[in-house]
């Protein structure tokens, strides 16, 4: 009789665990009612993201993102991966969308990418150190020319290189792209231009953009990487829209940019 009622008793443990497991499922299938998205972003790419005097994690992707979700009412983690780290995040789906001032190309688009509508428009540029005799891309023959990986100004070297006559080194992260040009270990980099002009005057760099070298840039969008974010990345339009006709949008640029 024991033995009858103790296997009972693990048979009827054994359907309620099944049960409370089938509940939870079906409880959410199909509901994102309490879903904490998750952001990948850059570490360093000022005004865009970074971190500030005060230890804050700041910057216009930041601020936009906050606004977005503040106007559509979802709820959000923004991780500070680093740029490499943020597309494997998202495509291995540890994250949902990845927000770092991703420029809008062909490229990314038919390698996976799918983007938001553009929320600024970028242009690249080139800079060198503030003493240089460099003054345009054919005074690069011959030298080592430093981009960031995986970014629009590695691919605006790339397509300037073998024109003028210049090698490439690759970095992971812009400080120290920009140290390698003020150490002499390159004689130039390539970078956004918001982003190279904000890193050389905030920072203090001993570093100078060179006129006339920026291209006809792009637009930078939040992407996602795979279908199950598609509804996050209709909420960022529509929010984005949103805090455009509301007046958010600017003051979040002017408070950068000014």
């Amino acid at each position: 009789m024991k033995k009858f009622l103790s296997i009972m008793l693990v048979l009827c443990l054994m359907l309620g665990i099944l049960a409370g497991c089938g509940g939870d499922d079906s409880s959410t299938d199909g509901d994102t009612d309490g879903k904490v998205w998750i952001v990948a972003t850059d570490t360093a790419f000022k005004p865009f993201e970074y971190t500030n005097a005060n230890g804050e994690f700041v910057g216009i992707d930041v601020d936009i993102l906050a606004a977005i979700a503040e106007d559509q009412g979802f709820e959000y983690k923004l991780n500070s991966l680093g740029w490499d780290a943020s597309i494997a995040a998202c495509q291995s789906s540890q994250a949902d969308a990845m927000i770092a001032g991703a420029s809008i190309t062909q490229d990314r688009i038919d390698s996976g990418w799918t983007f938001s509508d553009g929320y600024y428009q970028a242009t690249q540029c080139m800079a060198v150190a503030a003493d240089s005799d460099i003054k345009g891309f054919e005074d690069l023959s011959g030298k080592v020319v430093a981009v960031k990986n995986g970014t629009q100004g590695k691919t605006y070297a790339e397509s300037l290189k073998d024109t003028y006559g210049f090698d490439i080194t690759v970095f992971e992260d812009s400080p120290t792209m920009y140290q390698a040009v003020i150490g002499g270990q390159a004689v130039a980099c390539f970078e956004d231009t918001p982003i190279m002009r904000a890193s050389i005057a905030d920072g203090d760099l001993e570093m100078q953009v060179v006129e006339g070298t920026e291209n006809e840039g792009a637009p930078y969008g939040l992407a996602i990487f795979n279908e199950a974010s598609q509804e996050f990345l209709d909420m960022f339009n529509a929010g984005l829209k949103n805090i455009k006709e509301n007046g958010t949008y600017d003051e979040i640029i002017a408070k950068y940019l000014g």
